[in-house]
């Protein structure tokens, strides 16, 4: 018998140590049809995945229904057809069918118009003014049927303007999330990700990120300035006996000024 190969930097994919590392997106598609049905009475069935990198959200909607249609937006052609060769490899037939595959910048690019558009693991604070935000989220609401729902999520507190790194074990490497630099003046923000393996080798900012740091209330404006007529905010519940983070989101209007936090934010094109 083969003894299984440990993993280390030059053997490991990228893509695969983040999809283990810091996507959840059964939890996620979960939730978005959670979400769907409680604001509009209807079963949600397309969806577009802005910024959808190797598609995870996409392939694992397609899987819940066999009715389902994602589109996934990425300006990256590389990922783009990386995401495609992955999908056809863990899709069947019919659900990779389902899923569009579209090269193109999700601040602009326009698709066939969708239940819920999601953007998620903070892509959109790619986008560091105003007017470039606002822009964006206008796309989206053209995008979205009359009833459609937009999801992005968000993190704060007050160690969001530190630099800091915070190392997570998993079964084969550690995750390393980098607050590299950060300017109050602009809130930019600059974020790696690095990984390291048990035989001391290390991929080094394996994902980069150059973003504007955006608060709640500044997204909730530039999205009701987008034409969005209901806009609510989910905060990660807490476990006191466990001390942790559960899995999930309650809708609220106030929360403690915690040292970090992850919310969602959902976007309406109708009062609700």
């Amino acid at each position: 018998m083969k003894k299984k190969l440990k993993l280390t930097a030059k053997k490991a994919n990228r893509y695969d140590l983040y999809e283990e590392s810091v996507q959840n997106v059964d939890f996620e598609t979960e939730f978005f049809a959670k979400i769907f049905k409680k604001y509009t009475k209807k079963q949600c069935t397309k969806i577009r995945e802005d910024f959808c990198a190797s598609a995870k959200i996409s392939q694992a909607w397609v899987k819940r229904n066999k009715s389902n249609i994602a589109y996934a937006v990425d300006l990256d052609k590389k990922i783009l057809n990386f995401a495609k060769n992955r999908s056809k490899q863990e899709c069947t037939v019919n659900e990779f069918e389902r899923i569009k595959f579209i090269k193109g910048n999700s601040q602009t690019k326009s698709t066939p118009k969708v239940d819920l558009v999601s953007a998620c693991n903070f892509s959109y604070w790619v986008f560091k003014t105003r007017s470039e935000l606002i822009k964006y989220f206008k796309n989206t609401y053209k995008c979205l049927n009359n009833s459609g729902v937009f999801m992005l999520d968000a993190f704060g507190g007050y160690e969001a303007h530190q630099e800091l790194e915070e190392s997570t074990k998993h079964k084969n490497f550690t995750y390393v999330w980098d607050q590299h630099s950060f300017n109050p003046i602009t809130n930019d923000l600059t974020c790696y990700i690095h990984f390291e393996f048990p035989d001391g080798s290390s991929m080094r900012k394996a994902f980069v990120y150059e973003w504007r740091l955006w608060s709640l209330p500044e997204i909730k404006e530039c999205l009701q300035e987008a034409g969005f007529k209901s806009v609510d905010v989910y905060m990660q519940g807490w476990d006191d006996k466990k001390d942790e983070e559960t899995d999930e989101f309650f809708k609220t209007k106030k929360c403690d000024a915690d040292p970090g936090w992850i919310a969602y934010i959902v976007a309406c094109k109708k009062a609700y």
